[in-house]
C-alpha cells in the first residue's frame, strides 16, 4: 500500500509507484495537461511536488472512474479552477486513492486469514492474431 504522499519531491518512479501508472503515462500526460509541468534536477530527471501529485491523481480519476477524454478533464479541471475547488478537488482524488489501497490491502487481509488465495489481476487476453 503507498500512502499519501508526504515527502516535498518525488521521482517519477516514486509517482508511479504512488499513482500506479506507468512512466510513458505520466509523460504524456504533460503534453496533454499544461499544469503537469513538473522541474527537472541537475541531471535531467523529472521531479514531481506533492500538489503535482495530487493533480495527477486527480487527473487519473477523471480519466478512469468518471471516463472523461482527455479534453473533457482538461475543461473539468478549468472548471474547478474558475470556482475555485481544485485543491480541494484535487486532495479528494489523493483521498480515493488512498482509500481505494486502504481496501485492497484489508481484502488481501481478509483473504488470507479466510485461507483463501489472494486475487490475482490477470492480463486480458491479447486480441493479437500474432500471440501465442
Amino acid at each position: 500500500m503507498n500512502p499519501r504522499p508526504t515527502q516535498e519531491f518525488f521521482s517519477i518512479g516514486e509517482v508511479c509507484a504512488l499513482t500506479d501508472l506507468k512512466p510513458h503515462v505520466l509523460r504524456y500526460w504533460e503534453g496533454q495537461f499544461r499544469f503537469l509541468n513538473p522541474a527537472k534536477n541537475r541531471s535531467g530527471n523529472r521531479v514531481y511536488k506533492s500538489r503535482e501529485v495530487e493533480m495527477i491523481l486527480l487527473v487519473k480519476h477523471l480519466l478512469y472512474a468518471e471516463k472523461y477524454t482527455i479534453d473533457g478533464a482538461r475543461q473539468r479541471v478549468e472548471q474547478f479552477r474558475r470556482s475555485g475547488e481544485l485543491k480541494k478537488e484535487a486532495a479528494r482524488a489523493a483521498s480515493r486513492q488512498t482509500m481505494s489501497e486502504i481496501r485492497d490491502a484489508l481484502n488481501a487481509v481478509l483473504d488470507t486469514l479466510d485461507g483463501r488465495t489472494a486475487k490475482r489481476r490477470t492480463p486480458p487476453p491479447s486480441t493479437d492474431a500474432n500471440a501465442p
